[in-house]
């Protein structure tokens, strides 16, 4: 089952020829239109006509979401504002948002790339997809529901939030596949467990998580929860918002929708382009935006690609999972930490459900990471000698994982912030 057969499939040397020619056009738009880009690329080197080769990418500089902020909000687009159809920002804490801006034909393109990935996870004209990614400003909840309605599916928008309601429409629309965080369909199970609602009332088969890390073992308990199939959907605000990659039934890693977004991967110190299947920073040109074009965007997901054939059929690259971020990485006694290693381990263990946080701060010159972790209900024990030992398990393999030691505090229940959107995992005290 393959959405766009032409392009999904297309053979490698065909790809190519389209990927340059779509630099080609995308580099001289940047040179003529973006102020900002016409001066990076004359500092290289670089002419309208001097791209002849795909691998003359890896010359060009690269663009950082610092440059979005330094051009806020519209000095990197590449069209007049009355070309602009719809304008999104990204949800940072600090400072001012990052600001993308869509053409009526990017927001074509958005729902071809966002239906091919549904297709992927089995979303076709009689699916009732519940979209609760956050509408808005954020990306989530209106990209996935221009592909949905361009599948022909049925679509609930019932955006992020109302625990309670979610789980009605859930039950009473008959809801086949829903879109949310991969944190915020856990709490979901949790709540439905807590409200005494049977599963076997709920048709639901298949969901599509994003917008945060999620492990292969939080997939697990999610299926396990759900009793359904799980798809990682990989996207970003900057490069356009979910979309831009989804993981197949093959479950080898996610497929880039490279006709349109081109990944590279590089040494995140160094900028240095890493071969196949090495692991390192992911990077996108963004070849066929017309508002906002970007020149390969540092994404700072944690990532490597494959390009061997896949055995749905896709000859699309495939990138693996995301494991963190480089600029979320914790540096902890010299040792770095992704939340997402913390988190593999705790759903090794079947005592702790998978709501933890992880908070570092610093005394007397010396870093200490400390891991609140919920018990499982049905693990739960206020015995000093049962959580003693599951305290003990945790704390030996995660200092076998990590490399450095950890403080575990089992927490009750229930007793862990819960987020709607992207969760919080991570609570640095430190001042650095």
């Amino acid at each position: 089952m393959i959405w766009n057969q032409s392009v999904e499939c297309m053979d490698r040397e065909a790809m190519e020829a389209l990927q340059l020619h779509r630099l080609q056009d995308m580099v001289d738009r940047l040179y003529y239109n973006v102020p900002f880009y016409r001066k990076k690329l004359q500092e290289v080197g670089f002419m309208p006509g001097d791209v002849r080769h795909l691998s003359d990418l890896s010359k060009l500089p690269f663009t950082t979401k610092q440059d979005l902020r330094d051009n806020y909000p519209f000095g990197l687009f590449a069209v007049p504002m009355s070309e602009v159809v719809r304008v999104h920002a990204s949800s940072g804490t600090t400072g001012k948002p990052t600001v993308v801006g869509y053409s009526r034909k990017d927001l074509d393109n958005w729902a071809e790339v966002t239906a091919r990935c549904l297709y992927m996870a089995n979303t076709d004209r009689q699916s009732v997809v519940q979209i609760s990614y956050g509408y808005g400003l954020f990306t989530g909840g209106l990209g996935l529901h221009g592909g949905a309605e361009r599948i022909g599916a049925s679509v609930i928008p019932m955006s992020g939030g109302n625990t309670e309601k979610q789980l009605m429409l859930m039950e009473d629309f008959g809801v086949t596949l829903i879109g949310c965080t991969p944190s915020y369909i856990l709490h979901l199970a949790e709540a439905r467990e807590k409200a005494g609602l049977d599963r076997a009332n709920f048709k639901l088969k298949y969901g599509v998580f994003g917008a945060e890390p999620w492990s292969e073992r939080m997939r697990k308990e999610i299926e396990d929860q759900w009793q359904i199939k799980a798809y990682d959907i990989y996207g970003l605000s900057e490069v356009m918002g979910p979309g831009v990659a989804n993981d197949c039934d093959a479950g080898c890693g996610l497929h880039v929708h490279e006709d349109h977004f081109y990944p590279e991967i590089i040494n995140p110190d160094s900028g240095e382009v890493l071969a196949e299947g090495e692991k390192g920073e992911l990077v996108f040109t963004t070849f066929t935006k017309e508002a906002f074009p970007l020149l390969r965007y540092r994404t700072r997901d944690i990532s490597a690609l494959h390009r061997e054939p896949c055995a749905c059929g896709r000859t699309l690259v495939r990138m693996e999972k995301i494991t963190g971020r480089s600029d979320d990485m914790l540096i902890i006694r010299g040792v770095n930490v992704f939340p997402s290693q913390v988190e593999s381990v705790l759903l090794e263990f079947g005592e702790t459900a998978p709501h933890y946080q992880l908070i570092v701060e610093r005394e007397r010159n010396l870093d200490i990471l400390t891991i609140e972790v919920e018990m499982a209900p049905e693990w739960f024990s206020d015995t000093i000698t049962g959580l003693a030992g599951v305290e003990r398990k945790i704390h030996s393999r995660l200092d076998s994982v990590l490399g450095i030691s950890a403080v575990v505090k089992l927490m009750e229940p229930g007793s862990t912030p819960r987020f709607e959107g992207k969760s919080k995992r991570v609570i640095d005290k430190r001042e650095i």
